[in-house]
């Protein structure tokens, strides 16, 4: 054979396996290929789209904990204020018991003292009555000086 034979022949050989390759095996190649390239950049924008919701979700779980912090502040101070408050109440209330109780103390002493006294006027009146009766020995009508023993008693008050 020919150089030039032969070369003829390779070119043929190589026009027709470009031919077939080009025609049914590159194709699948590229599309394969393009699939995957598309695929990488979903991924990879998919990626971006998390990064930028979990950067979002950080900021408003952050603004939430906030709002959260100040509320609890405000119900800490809001309680506070409605202990302070329960507490001065219950302390009022509690010089209002002690007063009313001194109050009644005082009312049933002077009761008390008021009744002894007049006992004791009682005690005093049939005692000198019980004394004039000695004295004079004989025996004093208490229906006859009951006037008597009512002025007696008026005026040990």
């Amino acid at each position: 054979m020919n150089i030039n034979a032969t070369l003829f022949v390779q070119m043929l050989v190589f026009a027709g396996l470009w031919w077939f390759t080009a025609k049914f095996v590159w194709p699948p190649i590229v599309k394969a290929l393009d699939e995957r390239s598309q695929r990488i950049a979903d991924g990879l924008a998919a990626a971006d789209k998390a990064k930028a919701e979990l950067a979002t979700a950080k900021k408003n779980i952050e603004a939430e904990l906030k709002q959260a912090r100040d509320g609890a502040a405000e119900v800490r101070a809001a309680a506070e204020k409605q202990g302070a408050l329960a507490l001065e109440e219950a302390r009022a209330e509690g010089a209002r018991i002690v007063a009313a109780a001194k109050k009644q103390a005082e009312e049933e002493a002077s009761l008390a003292a008021q009744k002894a006294k007049d006992q004791l006027r009682d005690q005093v009146a049939a005692l000198a009555v019980s004394g004039a009766e000695r004295i004079l020995r004989r025996e004093i009508d208490a229906g006859k000086h009951a006037e008597l023993l009512s002025n007696l008693k008026n005026e040990l008050r």
